[in-house]
């Protein structure tokens, strides 16, 4: 059996490889783990951690760090599985590359396929909001900070200055002069991370590992599934190591662990810093209460306070990079569709302008953007469609001879189990509209 598995990984390598000619001959370039658990880690680590001591605090370090590590075992079984539906979609279509959308519609057909570019529409949507505003309110208090000013520039300007800048630069620059400065933001990001642990380290209150209320673990799951989030570059990464499962399993699980261990440590030493009696300060708006602000203002010290400052905007700022690609890519795919070609003016406006817009008149939307795009289109991307993908792929005769490839144990129960996690996200997200909402 492991023979046949290792003849069948060395036929789709030779179907995908990598080759570039250097004038003379072709040479092969397969990729390497390293570059690909790079390449998720990237991915992962982004404004979504900003997100996280808002809706761990009311629960305690212990209790988010048990939700923590369930939604990261959650999204690798996840993971796997769409690594799984590409390699056996790449084999059996003789096709090097495909998106996940592509691969969905050649699953699930076109109403899966329209199901998932709506969810894929909607959180590339919601996460633009999300960092615009977020990204805005952190320029803002920066410079009033800096300027000793009272708060004189209004969230609005900061979100709109925010816009222009990092959108201007996505727009005229080119994309390899885009690629090496997200390089540097990403470096930045990484220094002031660690500096960031080190300072807060040592102001963390042992009295706060004694607080424990796993009633709240609830309340936290959407925004952990948002900051989770890597799939869609799953299937690059399946065409990059060429079909090999042994590569494509470790880039996975380590470019998943890597986040993980950061996003523990950083909620640790943000809960640690933070008491959870302040979040009275602002009853009946958990989803709204931001702790870094008290961190920002607080006792932390100016050094903490600059770098906290620093860390929010470039892990906001290189997601907001890769977010404007993504969406900017899937409307040319749209173009490509309809044989409808769309310039670059008006390809920008489509993708910057309704984000910006709704950010602007609700500036305070950055913490309900994360929770809806993790309840709904995350937990369709990333938990459902997966789950069906590969139910249905299973049951094609096809794929019951022993080239099926798997990377995830269980079969259906472990397909069940994905799918009713999904379910349930979205479910509590609709009971707790019910009863708040309304």
């Amino acid at each position: 059996m492991i023979g046949q598995e290792r003849q069948d990984q060395q036929a789709v390598t030779r179907l995908f490889s990598h080759l570039e000619f250097d004038g003379n001959k072709f040479q092969h370039q397969p990729g390497s783990v390293l570059g690909n658990t790079a390449l998720i880690v990237g991915t992962t680590v982004g404004a979504g951690i900003i997100g996280l001591p808002a809706v761990t605090l009311p629960s305690g370090i212990i209790p988010s760090t048990v939700a923590i590590i369930f939604v990261w075992f959650y999204t690798l079984l996840s993971g796997l599985i769409i690594a799984e539906v590409t390699l056996n979609i790449m084999r059996i279509e003789g096709i090097p590359h495909l998106g996940l959308l592509a691969i969905v519609e050649k699953i699930l057909g076109k109403v899966g396929a329209r199901i998932a570019g709506v969810a894929y529409l909607f959180n590339h949507y919601a996460l633009l909001v999300a960092y615009m505003t977020k990204g805005g309110e952190v320029l803002t208090t920066t410079v009033n900070q800096v300027w000793k000013l009272e708060n004189i520039l209004p969230h609005w300007a900061g979100t709109v200055s925010f816009s222009l800048i990092f959108g201007s630069m996505i727009y005229w620059g080119k994309n390899n002069f885009i690629e090496k400065l997200n390089e540097i933001f990403t470096i930045i990001l990484i220094m002031a991370f660690v500096g960031l642990l080190l300072l807060g380290g040592s102001q963390i209150q042992s009295s706060q590992f004694l607080v424990q209320n796993w009633t709240a673990i609830g309340g936290s799951l959407a925004v952990i599934y948002v900051a989770m989030f890597y799939h869609s570059v799953i299937p690059l990464v399946v065409t990059q190591l060429e079909g090999d499962i042994p590569k494509i399993r470790q880039s996975i699980i380590l470019g998943s662990v890597i986040p993980l261990l950061m996003f523990l440590a950083w909620n640790a030493v943000i809960l640690g810093c933070v008491t959870p009696d302040i979040i009275q300060l602002s009853p009946g708006h958990e989803r709204i209460f931001d702790p870094l602000k008290i961190l920002r203002n607080g006792a932390s010290g100016e050094w903490f306070a600059m770098l906290l400052s620093i860390f929010s905007e470039f892990a906001i700022v290189t997601s907001f990079i890769g977010i404007t690609y993504g969406l900017t890519d899937f409307f040319k795919d749209i173009s490509l569709i309809t044989k409808s070609e769309i310039s670059r003016l008006p390809l920008y406006s489509l993708v910057l302008l309704p984000p910006l817009s709704l950010g602007t008149f609700n500036p305070t939307i950055f913490f309900q953007a994360l929770e809806y795009t993790g309840t709904f289109s995350i937990s369709i991307l990333a938990g459902i469609m997966p789950a069906l993908m590969s139910w249905k792929q299973s049951q094609k005769p096809e794929f019951f001879h022993s080239n099926h490839q798997t990377l995830v144990p269980g079969g259906k129960i472990t397909l069940i189990f994905i799918i009713m996690g999904g379910i349930f996200l979205i479910g509590r997200q609709f009971q707790y509209i019910t009863i708040y909402k309304f």
